[in-house]
Parts: structure tokens; sequence; C-alpha cells
């Protein structure tokens, strides 16, 4: 799992990446932190998918970048699916486990 921090990050992993996991994660949430738990629980046991995370508090421009891109309010703690480039799949706070990240 890897941390994005910038928004040409960002866009160069949406170029560059057929299909990968993303959350918004917040550093201070209780809720976040359990949602982050099952999130790299479910990349661990599913080496062949890509995962990566930002930071709420540290990468607030990159946050709004894909909230405003997408359409997709805001919420953190929130997973996305990205297929080509586009959210094929999001959920946020307790709908944010591993169970769910299986099924897709």
């Amino acid at each position: 799992m890897k941390k994005i921090e910038t928004v040409q990050e960002f866009e160069n992993l949406a170029e560059s990446q057929p299909r990968f996991f993303f959350m918004k994660h917040s550093l201070t949430c209780p809720i976040s932190g359990n949602a982050f738990n099952e999130y790299q629980s479910f990349l661990n046991k599913h080496g062949e998918e890509e995962g990566y995370y930002l930071a709420v508090q540290e990468a607030k421009e990159l946050s709004n970048h894909i909230a405003e891109k997408f359409g997709i309010k805001h919420e953190s703690p929130q997973a996305f699916l990205f297929i080509d480039g586009k959210p094929g799949w999001n959920a946020s706070h307790w709908n944010i486990t591993e169970t769910e990240l299986d099924k897709l």
C-alpha cells in the first residue's frame, strides 16, 4: 500500500493503473482507523490488487480534487475502487470492511 500526497501523483496513478483501490484516511478518527485496518487486511490477503491511500490532514488539496473531479461528496474514511480512471465503487465509514472489499 502506497501513500499518495499530490494531485499529480494521483493523476499519474489513474492514467497508468487500469484497476486500483484508494482510501481517504483520517489520522485522528477512530472510525477511520478501523476502516483503514480493514482496508489494509484486505490488501494484505490480495497481493494482486493495487492499493493506495491519502491522509486527509496531509493531503486536503488531493482529497478535494477527487471529490470535485468525480462528483462524489467527500467523506472520511472513504474507499474507492477505480476502474479505467473512474470510480466503479465507493463506500464510507462502517461500510468499509474486508468482507465488502472481498466482493469487488
